[in-house]
């Protein structure tokens, strides 16, 4: 279908990559502990979806920016059908922290640099394919809910199990074609908000993603998980996934035809 996009290859000549930066140790910033947990879960993942993994830890803005033209370099692009990009480290509103960040203007990765190096002026190899860019972090420091109520005279309610902050959880608060374009993004949370993350178990939002992919990959397009994986956070209004400049063209199917 021309609503699809084409998987041309068969899996033996197929070559797909996926890049994964997770920064856990910082300079001034908190430890992020429970981060690889995540590394392990995505990697594993990723790779039982076709995908190589380039896996780099603990890089400066500077860092994650010349990995990220490296990549976009790779000349297994070429015999690719899609790539995967996944970010994970403290963030703020304007992008993701690199390990010397002290605040919200020190050593960040803005968000557009990502978009910039793999859009099809700059990676050529990846014109017309699914970019999936995966990026927990937060984003600010505002708790993602609100209390509601129906009364015509609201008093506050009182906080439910639901609105409660769960146990061991802790704040993660950086020719003529389309320049920009097949791209699907799924950020941890919305914008000016903070994601959360177990030392033990890793971040919720990696957790759920996880989940989501294997039962669904199967049989369902990628912008139908992203939907899945918002949906499971329905009963915990401190962090909503939020689907953000997506320029996909088509339905991307990781496994066509299933």
């Amino acid at each position: 279908s021309s609503q699809i996009y084409p998987i041309l290859l068969p899996r033996e000549m197929r070559t797909r990559r996926a890049l994964l930066i997770c920064n856990i140790e910082f300079e001034h910033l908190s430890h992020r502990n429970g981060a690889e947990v995540d590394v392990e879960g995505m990697t594993k993942l990723l790779e039982g979806l076709g995908y190589v993994v380039d896996i780099h830890r603990n890089l400066t803005s500077q860092g994650m920016a010349a990995v990220m033209n490296d990549f976009a370099d790779r000349k297994e692009h070429r015999t690719s059908d899609s790539t995967f990009l996944v970010f994970m480290s403290h963030g703020v509103r304007a992008g993701l922290c690199g390990t010397k960040s002290r605040d919200e203007t020190t050593d960040i990765l803005s968000l557009g640099a990502i978009y910039k190096t793999f859009d099809n002026k700059h990676c050529q190899a990846l014109l017309g394919k699914p970019k999936v860019v995966i990026i927990q972090s937060c984003r600010g420091g505002t708790i993602g809910s609100v209390m509601v109520s129906d009364s015509t005279n609201p008093a506050m309610p009182a906080p439910s199990s639901a609105h409660a902050i769960p146990a061991g959880l802790e704040d993660d608060s950086i020719c003529e074609v389309h320049l920009e374009s097949d791209f699907a993004t799924l950020h941890s949370s919305t914008p000016d908000t903070v994601s959360w993350r177990s030392p033990v178990e890793g971040c919720l939002f990696i957790q759920r993603l996880i989940e989501q992919f294997r039962n669904h990959a199967c049989d369902s397009h990628l912008q139908e998980i992203f939907r899945k994986v918002q949906y499971s956070f329905a009963k915990f209004p401190r962090q909503l996934p939020s689907q953000e400049r997506t320029t996909m063209l088509r339905k991307f199917y990781l496994f066509p035809g299933h």
